[in-house]
């Protein structure tokens, strides 16, 4: 099943201040982890419905949730670079 169609659907600049906000709620001890990935898609939705406003379409609420998904995977990818390098 190939899934490279959703590439289309991701917002760049959402996607970096999931990243950054997901970063911070990594290094913050009181959040748990397993709460980051929704807490991304949740913010995600919000930043890119913000975006386009007011020009809401199903698009446009799908895009927030895979740039937010998709800032931890990015995260996680950079973290495994990093490691590796050192």
């Amino acid at each position: 099943m190939d899934l490279t169609f959703l590439l289309q659907y991701i917002n760049v600049v959402t996607l970096g201040i999931c990243l950054c906000i997901g970063y911070a709620f990594k290094n913050i001890k009181t959040f748990n982890n397993q709460y980051i990935p929704a807490a991304m898609l949740i913010l995600g939705t919000v930043i890119n419905i913000l975006a386009n406003l007011p020009n809401i379409s199903a698009a446009v609420i799908l895009g927030g949730m895979i740039s937010g998904l998709a800032s931890t995977g990015l995260y996680e990818a950079m973290r495994n670079l990093i490691e590796k390098g050192q």
